[in-house]
């Protein structure tokens, strides 16, 4: 089983090895809003692919990257919705 997928990289379809993910950290971002409000914020890694032959300035491969935004907030007491 082939592990090379077809990508869309900014228009230019382009080929990419699937390389597995082997360490996990998924931190949050936290934002305080001048409404009180708490956003938190992360980035789910799914799929992480090496695009074939395609390098940026510094000769570093590119990699595409699927994944998916988890976001949550925590309002103040005033601003939620009441029952």
């Amino acid at each position: 089983m082939s592990n090379k997928q077809r990508l869309n990289l900014g228009g230019e379809e382009v080929w990419g090895d699937l390389v597995p993910v082997q360490q996990v950290q998924e931190g949050w971002s936290q934002y305080l809003l001048t409404d009180g409000s708490i956003v938190k914020m992360k980035i789910v890694v799914t799929d992480v692919f090496r695009v074939d032959n395609k390098y940026d300035a510094e000769g570093n491969p590119i990699y595409y990257v699927k994944s998916t935004n988890v976001v949550s907030v925590n309002a103040p007491e005033e601003l939620k919705r009441k029952a």
